[in-house]
């Protein structure tokens, strides 16, 4: 016997990549659950699936950075925040916090079916009485139109969002005059991708080529350094909020008429934003 749940929850990671740097990624999570009846004729309350497989990816994966262990020029180190994590290809980073902002996986690459897999054991370890073996499959959101990935880190949230190199991957909608602009969609989704985003009172140095953001959270004390090309500096928090307005602000500087922006945080959810000239 079989229990399906399709789109359960969703998990928000950064990854690292020897290829891409620093990826945001947004999971979609299935969850299939094999096992036996019990008297009750159920293998598993349907009430009770969601709750403990999220709250145990919440607990742990969820809003990390995965850390592939095994890659080219990683380096994983202790340090006074906990763990430091430096990286060499494609271009030099150095990451610093508590160690529960990182998943350290030893592996040369982060795959999504390396990840599923994973998961699914860690679940199945822990399964209810019932179930013989859980079973998640992750996907991308299907998104046809521009998205992007960010990295980014609230050091005023309470919850895990303020582990300074997570991320999403996002879709983008921009109208001006009413219409979709879809060519200056793709061109900011575009420019976007893969970018680290940051607030400026967070930037502890900056040079031509070297950007180091530091801050002081409720989990502890975090740092990221990497080059300024990869990093985009908004004048205030990097909540999806303030991002569509920062990009309402930048499209409608650059172009000369009034902007509205839809901006999303992972799946399901974002803000609009206007600007006028």
């Amino acid at each position: 016997m079989a229990l399906f749940v399709n789109q359960l929850t969703h998990i928000d990671v950064s990854l690292w990549c020897a290829e891409r740097g620093l990826v945001g990624c947004s999971w979609q999570v299935d969850a299939l659950l094999e096992g036996e009846l019990g008297e009750d004729g159920m293998l598993f309350d349907f009430g009770e699936v969601k709750p403990w497989i999220k709250s145990t990816l919440d607990s742990g994966l969820d809003h990390t950075l995965l850390v592939p262990t095994q890659a080219p020029g990683i380096n994983v180190t202790e340090c006074a925040e906990g763990l430091c994590v430096r990286t060499t290809s494609p271009y030099s980073m150095e990451v610093r916090g508590p160690a529960e902002a990182f998943s350290l996986l030893p592996w040369k690459a982060i795959t999504l079916e390396q990840v599923a897999e994973h998961l699914s054991a860690e679940l199945t370890e822990q399964r209810p009485a019932n179930v013989d073996c859980v079973t998640l499959t992750l996907s991308d959101e299907v998104i046809e139109g521009a998205a992007y990935g960010y990295t980014h880190g609230l050091k005023r949230h309470l919850g895990n969002c303020q582990r300074i190199a997570h991320g999403h991957r996002s879709r983008l909608a921009i109208w001006q005059s009413g219409e979709r602009q879809l060519a200056l969609e793709k061109r900011w989704a575009s420019w976007l991708d893969n970018r680290y985003l940051l607030e400026q009172a967070d930037i502890a140095a900056q040079g031509n080529e070297v950007l180091t953001c530091r801050y002081q959270a409720a989990q502890g004390d975090f740092m990221i350094s990497l080059p300024t090309s990869r990093c985009a500096v908004l004048p205030s928090p990097t909540t999806v909020e303030n991002i569509a307005l920062w990009l309402a602000h930048s499209i409608t500087n650059e172009s000369g008429q009034a902007t509205r922006v839809q901006a999303f945080e992972g799946i399901n959810k974002g803000a609009f934003a206007e600007a006028s000239p």
